[in-house]
């Protein structure tokens, strides 16, 4: 009952900006989430503040709440509640100073609740659960271990570097993937704009000299006059593929497993995507090891964590054969080339060491490096690249353009 009116009473909650004075009669202002004016006024009393203005903070325009929930804002919540707690603060004051500080309304929001749920008498692994969405298997594992324990503030900070490092290559790979994506969808829209707008002004002044053009300005041409009558076919085409594309990926687990397997054998990014697997893999499983959870239970998460559909499958098969008594280096050996032979070597001295956490940190840090290696390899590599590609398009398009041109000065000398 009593965690339900906890609940109850975060969802209540709401955010004031309030103006007063000091212990020492200095001006001083913020913002408090609390469920009234006289609620908030009472809480800055108890911190030795007078208040003298307190209003409801204004809700954005157009209805906005905030920006979603990312795995970024997760990672800061970590980061920034470790800091918290490493540097004395109580665990429920952190909540508030970490709540009130962050700037998505839906990310105080979520903070609160989880503070409310603890208040209520719950542990901060039980709260975290709640938010299944936000907050993984591993997060909640690692935490309820560092309440068992009494070293929530280590583990916090484990779970921190982890999420930071995961968000770090994320982000990596992502910036990886989408350049050469923004820069074909710059080269189309270029290339529609020249077909429709500049190449049919060419066509009209090549009309008026009656003579025959060259067999590249034909084309050009040709396909100008295509983009003009069939524009709407072409850009809905275009759109309606990708997002048909999307929808597919995101609806269909057989197309989705698919995309994931061809993603790998990928020239350039097949390999970037397998490093960043395996780099994950070891992050995770070593991460959860520190916290003394079994070799059994962690595969779940360990598996998810890689992010694709083959290593899913691999690690799957390595979790039933390690229930059979097989060693995790032994089973990892069993499939054929999903692992490479040094990651395969580095966890079997770990095992025969005791100090499987620590090879698998090893591991990870070295492919960690290989995808940031990677990484601005292909940035350096897809530059001159995506120039000459542009240049081959672009500089087509002009060259077919002046083509008669030419053969005319020609033909007048």
């Amino acid at each position: 009952m009593a965690k339900e009116l906890a609940q109850k009473k975060a969802k209540e909650e709401v955010f004031f900006i309030w103006e007063g004075k000091d212990k020492a009669g200095k001006p001083a202002k913020g913002e408090l989430a609390g469920v009234s004016e006289v609620f908030v006024k009472a809480a800055l009393r108890r911190q030795g503040i007078i208040a003298t203005k307190v209003k409801k903070k204004p809700k954005p325009l157009f209805g906005g709440g905030g920006k979603p929930i990312t795995a970024g804002d997760i990672a800061l919540f970590a980061r920034q509640l470790t800091t918290m707690m490493e540097s004395g603060v109580p665990l429920l004051q952190s909540f508030d100073i970490v709540g009130q500080g962050h700037e998505n309304p839906n990310m105080q929001k979520l903070i609160l609740t989880i503070k409310a749920d603890i208040e209520a008498g719950g542990t901060m692994a039980e709260a975290l659960r709640q938010h299944p969405e936000h907050f993984d298997t591993l997060f909640c594992n690692l935490v309820e271990a560092g309440e068992q324990a009494g070293i929530l503030e280590s583990l916090l900070n484990k779970v921190a570097g982890y999420k930071e490092k995961g968000e770090a290559m994320r982000k990596k790979i992502k910036k990886a993937l989408s350049y050469p994506i923004a820069v074909l969808i710059v080269a189309f829209v270029i290339t529609a704009i020249l077909m429709i707008f500049v190449v049919p002004v060419f066509a009209d002044m090549f009309a008026e000299f009656g003579s025959d053009l060259p067999a590249m300005t034909q084309f050009v041409v040709m396909l100008s006059n295509a983009f003009v009558d069939y524009w709407y076919i072409i850009f809905g085409s275009v759109f309606g593929a990708a997002f048909a594309f999307k929808q597919a990926n995101k609806r269909s687990i057989a197309f989705n497993h698919a995309m994931q397997r061809l993603s790998l054998k990928l020239p350039l990014f097949g390999d970037l995507l397998i490093k960043s697997a395996i780099a994950r893999f070891a992050r995770t499983l070593s991460t959860m090891f520190a916290a003394g959870t079994p070799l059994v239970e962690a595969m779940d998460s360990v598996a998810g964590a890689t992010g694709n559909i083959v290593f899913v499958t691999a690690v799957m098969e390595m979790k039933n054969k390690i229930e059979q008594g097989e060693a995790l280096a032994t089973s990892m050996r069993d499939q054929g080339d999903v692992w490479p032979n040094m990651v395969v070597q580095m966890v079997q001295i770990g095992e025969e060491s005791g100090s499987i956490d620590k090879m698998l940190e090893k591991v990870a840090d070295y492919y960690e490096e290989e995808v940031d290696n990677l990484v601005d390899a292909l940035s350096s590599l897809m530059e001159p690249m995506i120039m000459a590609f542009l240049g081959i398009v672009i500089g087509g398009l002009v060259v077919a353009m002046y083509l008669p041109i030419f053969k005319m000065g020609d033909a007048v000398g």
